[in-house]
């Protein structure tokens, strides 16, 4: 067994990979950039070394630093957990090099299923089912476009080194095709350094299944069944639950199977995923899934992979690594059980889905009955620099009711302050009649769109239990709302202040209101409803002065950089009309006009770095 390795990633993963080190007395490496010299992950290693500032393009994607690192340190092999380095078979074969152990497969494997055109070639000779599709080398737009047209509409344009949704535009019809395929190139160019992509036929009621494969170098490869990771929102992961719902035995041996053969076409060693797509139309049937791609390293959702089958999938990689066959046989593994996970992210629902940056002064994840990952703890912060997710919350029971149930649950008092989260986003969707049915694809949640949106407000009842604890805390900073009833007693009215907006409460009612939360400080009551903690105060004299779409102020929504600006100062422009656009966490945000008028004040220009609420125009209203 290894004895001693260092961990080329941050946040979560690392902290995951740490606690499966640590049970088996292997020595554990952090490495670190200036933002997080005190993240949670260097708290827990044994050792950490810094290596770059804190954008990760001069820190952990630096891989000479990284396996510098692991030399200083003594360390014996390199785990790069999922993202950064995790699919670079450049830095894989360097680490083999230095002399170094690498925790993942070859990197000739790594290679052959990094680019899904040339996987899907690889795959059809296999006998793996592919998707229809143009993988070809002519990256003309006008080879495209034809390509497309062949294909038939909706198509789908894929970056051929993409991942985690960037890089992807579905098109509905051939008058939308070239700005998509720009849109698509920039973003694949920005976030993989190729701008080459791929088209395949969009599959109209598309269930996202995926089987975890494992392989040794002893030519053993066995799968762990399947995951569905359907719900998802631009084509990013929301929740996953093992195994599939809906999935019989006989399609179940049959995708399980074609994982196999796929991970035995490149000789895989280590922990693997082969993704499908199943088009559901008519249920889950073996001739209707299609591989899509294969992801050379663990997944983001691999737990419920290991509550469903008890194995720990980190403990089986450094098992492999050391030379060790896979530890079970096939025969010996198999699914006992339901497991549900949600990904919370510091991101605003009602902005967009805009990561929310700040401090995490509460972090309070209430149902200790759910496995909890995470890389922070209250105290830490959401940077700019990094994935804002906060932590994975995997449910695991009998069947897939109770399952569910217990993570809604979970999610329902688990409070975050001051930045946003997703929660009550989640748990929303959690109860929603089509995904409890497994009535679902993965154009769910853009269909049920403001359905699934938490509530501005807590209830009224928490409103008043607020108010009553707000006046019991202290005085108000201004005179209460004054309320006058003939022949009765008076009204108890306050104005309160409730995350930025101000509601007036009558709080006369219910002397013994339900309240549930805590006070920050004299001034403050937090309240965790459904998911969504509110910050609630008195309102203050004076207002914020904050400028907003009313006004006209175009406002970044987070820091980022701006590349494309389509006006200049003093152009007409129409409501929804294109502005600029920025670039913030390698995933592009457009700017548009609120309404019709005058550019003024532009403040913007192309390659231009921008903080959160700058701002960078103002649409002065036209005269009629």
């Amino acid at each position: 067994m290894i004895s001693k390795l260092l961990i080329a990633n941050r946040g979560e993963i690392a902290c995951r990979i740490i606690r499966t080190a640590r049970e088996l007395g292997v020595a554990t490496v952090a490495v670190y950039s200036d933002a997080d010299a005190k993240a949670l992950h260097v708290r827990m290693a044994d050792e950490a070394v810094h290596i770059g500032p804190s954008p990760a393009a001069e820190s952990y994607l630096v891989g000479d630093r990284i396996i510098a690192a692991a030399k200083q340190t003594g360390s014996e092999a390199i785990h790069p957990g999922y993202g950064f380095l995790s699919e670079n078979a450049a830095f894989a074969q360097a680490v083999i090099d230095a002399g170094l152990v690498w925790v993942g497969p070859k990197p000739a494997s790594i290679s052959a299923m990094g680019l899904k055109d040339a996987a899907k070639k690889l795959m059809r000779e296999a006998g793996v089912p592919v998707t229809p599709g143009y993988e070809g080398e002519d990256q003309s737009a006008q080879r495209l476009s034809a390509e497309a047209d062949k294909i038939g509409y909706p198509v789908l344009i894929k970056a051929v080194a993409g991942g985690g949704g960037k890089g992807m535009r579905k098109v509905d019809a051939p008058g939308n095709f070239a700005a998509a395929l720009e849109s698509c190139r920039r973003e694949a160019k920005a976030s993989f350094s190729n701008d080459e992509v791929l088209l395949e036929k969009w599959i109209t009621s598309p269930r996202h299944i995926e089987v975890q494969v494992f392989g040794d170098s002893h030519g053993n490869v066995v799968h762990l069944f399947e995951r569905d990771c359907t719900m998802q929102r631009r084509h990013q992961k929301v929740i996953e639950e093992a195994p599939a719902p809906g999935m019989d035995a006989d399609t179940r041996e049959a995708i399980c199977a074609a994982a196999v053969r796929a991970a035995k076409a490149v000789d895989y060693e280590g922990a693997g995923t082969i993704e499908f797509i199943a088009d559901a139309s008519d249920g889950l049937r073996a001739d209707r899934i299609f591989f899509m791609e294969m992801n050379t390293r663990l997944q983001v959702e691999h737990p419920v992979t290991e509550e469903i089958t008890g194995v720990d999938l980190v403990e089986w990689q450094l098992r492999v690594a050391s030379g060790e066959p896979v530890p079970l046989e096939q025969h010996q593994l198999s699914i006992n059980g339901w497991a549900v996970e949600a990904r919370l992210y510091a991101e605003d629902p009602s902005n967009g889905f805009l990561p929310s940056i700040g401090p995490l002064t509460e972090f309070n994840p209430e149902d200790v009955r759910v496995r909890l990952d995470t890389g922070v703890e209250e105290g830490d912060a959401i940077t700019p620099f990094y994935d804002p997710m906060i932590a994975k919350m995997i449910a695991f029971a009998e069947d897939r009711e109770d399952a569910i149930e217990l993570l809604r649950d979970s999610l329902m008092g688990t409070s975050v302050w001051p930045v946003k989260t997703n929660g009550a986003f989640l748990v929303k969707l959690l109860a929603d009649e089509d995904f409890v049915a497994a009535d679902m694809d993965t154009g769910l949640i853009e269909r049920k769109g403001e359905a699934l949106m938490p509530a501005s407000l807590p209830s009224d009842e928490v409103l008043r239990g607020a108010a009553r604890k707000l006046m019991e805390e202290g005085p108000l900073p201004a005179p209460a709302i004054p309320g006058f009833r003939l022949n009765a007693a008076p009204r108890l009215m306050a104005r309160l202040e409730v995350n930025g907006a101000e509601i007036d409460v009558d709080y006369t009612a219910d002397a013994e209101s339900w309240f549930m939360g805590m006070s920050e400080g004299r001034d403050r009551v937090m309240v965790t409803q459904d998911g969504q903690t509110f910050g609630i105060r008195h309102a203050r004299a004076g207002g914020s002065g904050h400028h907003s779409a009313a006004d006209g102020a175009i406002l970044a929504p987070m820091p980022g950089k701006v590349i494309a600006l389509d006006v200049a100062e003093g152009d007409s422009v129409t409501e929804g009309q294109r502005l600029m656009v920025l670039e913030a966490m390698k995933m592009e945000h457009a700017l548009t006009a609120p309404f019709d008028g005058i550019v003024r004040d532009l403040a913007a220009s192309v390659g231009g770095q921008v903080e959160v609420e700058t701002m960078l125009a103002r649409i002065e209203a036209g005269e009629e």
